[in-house]
């Protein structure tokens, strides 16, 4: 990774055995986009998809939360196969609580990437919190680690990148496409 990373950082990173994100901001630029037909539309990055997919791979699962509904979410995690889909989460952390004891995790062994103060009651909670590069400010002064792309704009890739790096399982995923 291009930018420097302090050791901290790492040694939370390798103990990570699941990545939760949010969706609006995180996964997406943050922008709700609706047609005539009531329609809501998104945007994800292709490079985050790739990143996630590679990180399934080393062995780390995805979940999403997010307080919002959206079938087009559920369409883009279905593709990613993200099974651990909760929306509609107005209190993330129930969510949150109910993945770990779902997955038989501890609180140390979950990051969370968020972009706004409706993620710091989760992020508070996790081994590794993580901030989008343009979250709000309060949330990056609050978080363990920022991302040095904006939300729904190579964001997650960032962070899978991270965890990779820091379990020793980047130079594998990048190794199935050179």
């Amino acid at each position: 990774m291009p930018n420097i990373i302090a050791k901290s950082i790492y040694s939370k990173a390798k103990l990570i055995k699941l990545l939760i994100c949010d969706v609006d901001g995180v996964m997406t630029d943050g922008r709700l986009f609706f047609g005539d037909n009531g329609m809501e539309y998104k945007a994800f990055h292709s490079r985050d998809g790739l990143g996630i997919m590679m990180l399934q791979r080393s062995g780390i699962p995805l979940a999403v939360i997010t307080a919002r509904t959206s079938d087009v979410v559920m369409h883009r995690m279905k593709n990613l196969k993200i099974d651990l889909v909760f929306q509609g989460q107005l209190n993330k952390v129930q969510a949150f609580e109910d993945i770990c004891q779902q997955l038989d995790l501890s609180s140390e062994q979950v990051a969370y990437v968020g972009d706004d103060l409706v993620d710091l009651p989760v992020m508070r909670k996790v081994g590794l919190s993580i901030a989008v590069a343009d979250a709000h400010e309060r949330v990056k002064q609050l978080s363990d680690w920022t991302t040095q792309h904006n939300g729904g704009q190579g964001a997650v890739r960032d962070v899978c990148e991270l965890l990779m790096e820091s379990q020793g399982t980047l130079e594998e995923q990048f190794s199935v496409y050179l």
